[in-house]
């Protein structure tokens, strides 16, 4: 029997992330986060200058490698995955979370805008997780899986009041997603799970919080947005030994927001 003390069972020291949208927002809570921890962090974004001095900050307190990509194109994924290769045989965790939105009333909503939300929040997913699978496959096992943990948002388990219908709705796509790959890979050793954030201050959510986060803590059953410790602390969970027999799973972390407001 594997050890059941807290430091074993949380433990993520040793293992190997890539993080993609990672230098900012959710990905780098999650990053930070991690290389705290001993995890070796590989973080991808479409900024190059960005990405590299998020990544030698982060350097400061482990390792963390910056490998800049725009995943909203075939051949961006192509150069992620071929210098992730390059650097590693296998792969414990890996993070879907870089994403767009689009705000429009849906009268007005461009199919340019559409196609730019469903291609990186979606597509971008399900290719660049076949493209890794080597490297998942070669971390795989039933006791301790390899991770693949997709970011969703409560925007796909309610209908949002705000102007970004694409944006919902890829959201929900990436947590049928999840269950669709959890059912698929698990008894290979590779589960999959979702972490579907609720407001999270980040550059992605700076007008909705400047307009609105007083309304939004009031409505709120715990009366706050997140914070880094909040979304760090479950991605450190679904990738360790505690939450190894979590698979499929959608996990909201918003205070229980979407149960009772559109915010």
């Amino acid at each position: 029997m594997s050890s059941l003390l807290i430091q074993d069972l949380f433990s993520v020291a040793g293992k190997t992330a890539l993080i993609t949208g990672g230098s900012r927002g959710i990905g780098l809570m999650i990053a930070s986060t991690f290389v705290e921890n001993g995890v070796k962090v590989y973080i991808s974004s479409r900024k190059a200058t960005v990405c590299e001095t998020v990544a030698a900050e982060l350097s400061k307190k482990g390792t963390c490698i910056a490998l800049p990509a725009d995943l909203s194109t075939a051949e961006g994924r192509a150069a992620l995955v071929t210098a992730i290769k390059d650097r590693e045989t296998k792969l414990d965790i890996l993070i879907n979370n870089a994403g767009a939105a689009w705000g429009a009333p849906f009268e007005e909503y461009p199919e340019s805008g559409y196609d730019k939300v469903m291609d990186l929040n979606v597509k971008s997913v399900f290719y660049l997780t076949q493209e890794l699978m080597p490297l998942l496959n070669n971390s795989a096992s039933l006791d301790d899986p390899a991770r693949v943990i997709n970011v969703g948002s409560i925007d796909g388990l309610r209908a949002p009041s705000m102007d970004n219908s694409a944006y919902g709705v890829s959201k929900a796509a990436v947590h049928h997603l999840t269950k669709i790959l959890a059912t698929k890979f698990a008894g290979k050793g590779i589960t999959v799970n979702a972490i579907a954030p609720g407001p999270f201050p980040s550059k992605m959510t700076a007008w909705m919080m400047d307009q609105f986060q007083q309304q939004i803590e009031k409505a709120n059953p715990m009366r706050r947005v997140g914070v880094p410790g909040d979304m760090g602390g479950i991605a450190v969970f679904l990738s360790s030994r505690a939450g190894s027999y979590l698979n499929g799973t959608v996990i909201a972390v918003d205070g229980g927001i979407h149960l009772v407001t559109a915010f």
